[in-house]
């Protein structure tokens, strides 16, 4: 992802993991809703500082993986000392954009974009990547901001993308049975089926 004026920079990495995230947006109930399993192969794409990465690699336990991309080396590095820390051994940080993960092809049961959706400037190939990467029957999840929510937290209303022009998006691309739910108090999440 090139950045822009709506990308999140790793210099406020750390309101990533402020412990308030929790009560407006509790990780547990965004990987419930998702229905991972153990084994399962995740991309977490703008992964940051793992907030769901770590998480879900607890789901998709020993037999799974969840492989955190992200643009900015910054967040990774970040998120490497963490899984240091917390001898976590499944997640595989990994240098890439939206665009171009560098994910092998049919490689994920489920890619993840959590609150990136408003900052891409190219959502079609960001679809065509994420199908790229996905298995056959594999599912997209797209995390992010409601528009009609007051702020703080999050972008500014004018640079949100409501669910439906989500869903519409996915529907161009080819995905089918689409879900779209309300999650945490300021967000919606949206999944599809390759």
């Amino acid at each position: 992802m090139t950045m822009n004026d709506r990308t999140f920079s790793h210099v406020h990495a750390h309101k990533l993991d402020a412990p308030e995230r929790q009560i407006w947006l509790p990780a547990s109930e965004v990987v419930d809703a998702l229905d991972l399993k153990p084994g399962f192969t995740i991309a977490d794409v703008g992964a940051g500082t793992g907030y769901f990465a770590i998480p879900m690699s607890r789901v998709v336990g020993p037999a799974g993986k969840v492989l955190a991309v992200d643009a900015q080396p910054e967040m990774l590095d970040i998120l490497r000392k963490k899984l240091q820390d917390a001898c976590v051994t499944n997640i595989e940080c990994r240098d890439g954009e939206a665009e171009a993960t560098g994910l092998a092809p049919d490689s994920c049961d489920l890619v993840l974009l959590a609150n990136l959706w408003h900052e891409l400037d190219h959502t079609p190939r960001v679809l065509a990547e994420t199908r790229r990467i996905l298995r056959s029957g594999g599912r997209v999840a797209i995390l992010d901001w409601r528009p009609l929510v007051d702020q703080p937290p999050g972008p500014p209303l004018e640079h949100r993308i409501s669910s439906m022009s989500v869903v519409e998006d996915l529907a161009i691309a080819g995905f089918k049975h689409p879900t779209n739910r309300l999650i945490g108090q300021y967000s919606y999440l949206v999944i599809a089926e390759k």
